[in-house]
């Protein structure tokens, strides 16, 4: 397998309603069906790259629980590797309230355990073919990064939502080679911290639709959104979309211009569709929207 994913699976309940914040006395009506999905950052991430036309798999904690069971189930019939070791508490859920303009409000129930330490089994040694792993922010993630630089190959991570100040994020932004973070509520000067603080050469601020800025040694790379090509009906997965369809390039030997390029189309790709295994764009489709 060429790319690694650690971390990041669990349950979506995705909740359509009228606008965000709900409002209501005690109640409100969705505007449509509530749904279930197996998804996660760890598990979008993956398929994004499956869609790509990359080897993937995936190791992660997954409960005893229906939830972990379906888990299990989709990675199977997805054919993507899946390593799970058992969570203690459960199987990881979260309840996405989702508007009709794609804006999201997730409410996450990570299940986590203080001190808790993946066993070694599990991740090492890496398989031989691995040339990249894709660390998700999960508590006992961070205690695989010295592992995993020992282990020579590349390591991303994605801070979501960070805010520059936050510590649980700090062994992440500054452990991993390439950094993904949300600007949404990102403070002055924090990307420019993790170049001169960490490992990384690349960290790349996704913006929404205002696009995304790529900062390097060398300076500053805009790019703005791209065109969906249809409405905006789900954001869910769209950030994973754009990391994998960054990775999928820069691992192929891409420049920094082509790999911005390829990951704002494939992120606002994933927009047009409900997140699942056939939400993200794949590699011909992406070819043609960039050529």
């Amino acid at each position: 397998m060429t790319f690694l994913v650690i971390g990041g699976t669990g349950i979506d309940t995705v909740v359509p309603v009228a606008d965000l914040p709900v409002l209501g006395a005690d109640s409100a009506r969705p505007q449509g069906p509530i749904l279930d999905h197996v998804s996660h950052t760890g598990t979008c991430v993956a398929l994004a790259l499956r869609a790509l036309g990359e080897r993937v798999s995936v190791i992660d904690t997954v409960g005893d629980d229906e939830p972990g069971g379906r888990v299990r189930a989709a990675f199977a019939e997805w054919g993507i590797g899946l390593r799970a070791a058992p969570a203690p508490t459960g199987t990881r859920r979260a309840v996405n309230l989702m508007s009709p303009d794609g804006r999201r409000l997730s409410l996450y129930d990570g299940r986590d355990v203080p001190g808790y330490r993946l066993p070694v089994e599990y991740y090492r040694p890496l398989p031989a073919d691995v040339r990249h792993v894709h660390v998700t922010i999960m508590d006992y993630a961070r205690h695989l990064l010295p592992d995993l630089r020992a282990a020579g190959v590349s390591i991303s991570t994605d801070l979501h939502d960070w805010d520059g100040e936050n510590p649980h994020h700090l062994d992440f932004a500054l452990g991993a080679d390439l950094v993904f973070v949300s600007g949404v509520q990102l403070a002055d000067g924090a990307a420019e911290r993790i170049l001169a603080e960490g490992v990384a050469t690349r960290v790349v601020v996704t913006n929404g639709g205002k696009g995304a800025d790529l900062y390097t040694a060398g300076g500053l790379t805009h790019r703005d959104a791209a065109d969906p090509g249809a409405p905006i009906v789900d954001t869910n997965g769209a950030g994973d979309a754009f990391a994998a369809a960054f990775l999928s390039a820069w691992l192929s030997g891409a420049g920094d211009d082509a790999c911005m390029d390829r990951a704002v189309i494939a992120g606002a790709y994933a927009c047009t569709a409900p997140v699942g295994a056939g939400s993200f764009i794949d590699r011909d489709t992406l070819t043609a929207r960039w050529t």
